[in-house]
């Protein structure tokens, strides 16, 4: 794995919070004057409506050094809806760009990705978002550094590995919305019905869809947790997804660590079993991400408003389980996961054959909440840390404020009506073992099995 290692603590660059700035300095005044957003959008109304009153310069002064500018202002507002006007010019922002690019890997993680464009939640925000069907991770990560796509779905820990520079050159990137909660399967070859005791998998050759993701972390933690050394006792091979189901039937590998939809398939075309879902391991961990460079944000940031509500949108209506087997339709289609609805009903509905001739039920198989909790990022940053991909001291509470924008995710969930968690952090047990975001290094410390 080719990785880059700053010198000295990671830090994010460039000098600001939100990587726009040359300065801290430069984006909090920056800051604190787009919090005043609404008083800034009253008064452009105000004056707006005065100089229509009095179109001459001279006669606005003097009216306002006659009467005062709050008592005019109240005197306007009798007889103009001024609150109205405001909030409606406060969201009028247009989309510097209408047309924009998208791309996805086609797993069930990307569900509310893919959803918005066949089901119109890109269009009811004056959008033409095109989605676009992505071969592999290391693909859609070059393809959105280079500015060939807007914005794309991503593994939650891929823009914490290319802000810190492990793999790539660094560059900003932020997570504005969580895609899927849970979702993903521990899958075994038919052969291996009678070795589900993981002690039994040295030698095991086990895919995951990439290094920086949580099917890399919650594989790894499963196997350790079990007396399984992930770089001695077993090879993790890296698999596009996709490509899960055809090697397993190859026998080019053993099992794997994937979305449900593809542990899902492997069943329906019986090469495959499901060990145990990834919510066994952590129920409510996530997985996939909306994900797009500072560099988008900040030069379109209309654009990058519209695509996070519609997203947010199609994300409260996945969450919905009464519309799950219409979802299951939408994205079926070869250009999306090209895959047979019952497969996707399964996974989305959450009752499901196992391969072993049972069928199992579990609402909460795969559940979708958009907020990105900044103690997610702080968790993967443990495991990397952890495994050997980052090395040397790490700010894990400031690079997760950076990246993960719990804070405008919050706000951009009012602005959709939605409710927002109050915190912007939380505490999570990962198999029996609580997690504390508070107290990374002690968390990492605490393991027995471990690089480095």
């Amino acid at each position: 794995m080719s990785m880059k290692t700053p010198k000295g603590p990671y830090t994010m660059t460039p000098g600001c919070s939100c990587g726009a700035h040359e300065s801290d300095r430069a984006c909090t005044a920056i800051s604190n004057s787009a919090a005043d957003d609404v008083q800034l959008y009253g008064r452009t109304v105000e004056q707006a409506v005065l100089r229509a009153i009095a179109p001459n310069p001279l006669h606005r002064r003097a009216l306002l050094q006659g009467v005062g500018a709050s008592t005019l202002a109240s005197a306007i507002a009798a007889f103009f809806p001024l609150a109205a006007a405001t909030e409606a010019f406060a969201q009028a922002g247009k989309p510097e760009k209408t047309d924009l690019k998208v791309g996805f890997i086609p797993i069930s993680c990307a569900t509310p990705i893919i959803m918005a464009e066949p089901m119109g939640f890109y269009k009811k925000q004056g959008l033409n978002v095109d989605v676009v069907k992505t071969a592999g991770w290391a693909v859609v990560r070059d393809k959105t550094i280079n500015k060939e796509y807007d914005a794309a779905h991503m593994l939650a820990a891929m823009p914490i590995a290319i802000s810190l520079g492990l793999g790539s050159t660094p560059i900003p990137f932020a997570v504005p919305a969580i895609e899927n909660v849970n979702g993903q399967a521990i899958t075994l070859a038919m052969k291996h019905k009678d070795k589900r005791d993981p002690k039994d998998w040295k030698g095991f050759r086990l895919a995951i869809p990439f290094d920086y993701s949580m099917h890399n972390y919650l594989l790894r933690y499963y196997l350790a947790e079990n007396g399984i050394d992930p770089d001695t006792d077993v090879q993790l091979r890296s698999v596009p997804p996709p490509e899960m189901v055809a090697n397993l039937r190859a026998d080019n590998i053993d099992g794997f660590l994937a979305p449900d939809n593809i542990a899902q398939r492997a069943v329906y075309d019986g090469v495959g079993f499901i060990h145990m879902l990834s919510k066994e391991i952590w129920d409510g961990h996530p997985c996939c991400s909306f994900s797009a460079s500072r560099a988008f944000i900040a030069e379109t940031p209309n654009s990058y408003a519209a695509l996070l509500r519609a997203i947010l949108e199609a994300t409260d209506y996945a969450s919905k389980a009464e519309n799950r087997k219409e979802i299951a339709e939408a994205i079926a289609p070869a250009n999306y996961l090209n895959a047979p609805v019952t497969v996707l009903e399964q996974v989305l509905t959450g009752t499901y054959a196992d391969g072993l001739g049972g069928v199992k039920k579990d609402p909460a198989r795969i559940t979708f909440d958009p907020f990105p909790y900044e103690s997610f990022a702080v968790w993967m940053m443990t495991q990397m840390k952890r495994w050997g991909q980052i090395k040397g001291d790490i700010d894990y509470a400031g690079v997760a404020k950076q990246i993960f924008l719990a804070t405008d995710a919050a706000k951009a969930m009012k602005d959709a009506g939605l409710t927002p968690p109050a915190a912007t952090s939380k505490s999570f047990v990962v198999m029996g073992k609580a997690f504390d975001p508070t107290k990374p290094d002690d968390y990492v410390n605490s393991f027995a099995m471990k690089r480095g």
